[in-house]
């Protein structure tokens, strides 16, 4: 809910200057949040037990899980650092300078949201060898064909920054 609050608060606050650039950081945060929810569900992870347990089933998807935290709080290289840099942009374009500043610093309250998260999972963690060790060997029986795709998209879009300019 947070999550949500604090993107549609950047919407918000592009949506008289650039509506075009609201419905661009509309979708990014669809797709980032959907990636995020299929790579929850494909991992069976309920809770913040379930998920700090996740390392043993699966870790490739557990570093995925942790990518998409890191791209959701805006992390830079990632690509939901795009929208937040466009606003910015746009924002100061059009000389408001106390707006964009605020929204940084609430960007990072939000990527600690996120790393709090990720660090108190244990999603940083190297996989231990407890109960759990044989686990992660079988193979899944849930199929997202598209998984492999938006993980992609949703954590490395940033080159396609240039082209996303074009909506000024």
């Amino acid at each position: 809910a947070y999550s949500s609050i604090a993107h549609m608060g950047w919407m918000t606050a592009i949506l008289a200057y650039n509506p075009t650039m609201t419905l661009l950081n509309l979708v990014l945060y669809i797709l980032m949040t959907t990636t995020t929810f299929m790579l929850f569900m494909y991992n069976s992870s309920t809770t913040t037990l379930s998920l700090s347990h996740s390392w043993n089933k699966t870790p490739l998807i557990t570093a995925s899980i942790l990518a998409m935290m890191l791209s959701l709080g805006g992390l830079p290289p990632l690509t939901g650092f795009i929208p937040k840099w466009m606003i910015i942009q746009e924002l100061t374009k059009n000389d408001s300078i106390i707006m964009p500043t605020l929204m940084a610093i609430t960007a990072l309250l939000n990527l600690y949201f996120y790393m709090r998260l990720a660090y108190s999972t244990s999603l940083t963690m190297f996989p231990s060898t407890n109960n759990m060790k044989i686990k992660w060997q079988f193979t899944s029986t849930k199929q997202m064909p598209c998984l492999a795709p938006m993980i992609v998209i949703s954590t490395l879009a940033l080159p396609l920054a240039p082209m996303l300019s074009v909506l000024n």
